[in-house]
């Protein structure tokens, strides 16, 4: 479906021009960019060892730990990203351009927090602890598809503004 050009001039931007060079200036836009990836291989390899203990019941110790890792990696880039948001937009969750994927983000913390929560008290069998991982990890794979879509989104915006204005721009 195409645009007009006062569609794409009414649409608000993810960014300011000022939210863009703060997002561009810092050095936490770079260690989200590093952090995002690197969570994203954790929880690859983790859902490979929960999977396996579910279906062969070998593994639990790698596939325990392998979820306590996507956890504090998650807990890491959560911070980062509050200390991100904060600078970029002057708060440190929830700013407008964020809200839904912060809000979701909030159910991604609880489902990790409370496996470990379970994990330390002993208050699920193995196979319940990896079920609740399980949905963990499905939550994070929304939560991760929320924050491409948008920046992706935005990407495209800005490479269509820059066209309609005659810049080049970059569009992923």
């Amino acid at each position: 479906m195409l645009e007009s050009r006062s569609q794409i001039k009414t649409r608000q931007p993810l960014y300011t021009a000022e939210e863009r060079v703060r997002r561009d200036s810092t050095r936490w836009t770079l260690v989200q960019g590093i952090l995002a990836p690197v969570q994203f291989l954790v929880f690859l390899a983790s859902l490979f060892f929960v999977l396996r203990y579910l279906a062969t019941g070998d593994g639990w110790t790698l596939a325990t730990g392998s979820v306590v890792l996507k956890t504090l990696t998650l807990y890491a880039i959560m911070i980062t990203g509050c200390i991100w948001e904060k600078v970029v937009f002057g708060r440190y969750l929830f700013a407008p351009a964020f809200y839904w994927e912060d809000m979701f983000s909030m159910l991604v913390l609880a489902l990790h927090t409370a496996y470990l929560v379970a994990l330390f008290a002993q208050a699920l069998t193995a196979a319940q602890l990896m079920y609740l991982a399980l949905a963990a990890y499905a939550a994070y794979a929304i939560n991760a598809t929320q924050f491409i879509l948008k920046l992706r989104a935005a990407r495209l915006d800005m490479a269509r503004r820059d066209a309609m204005a005659g810049t080049p721009g970059l569009a992923l």
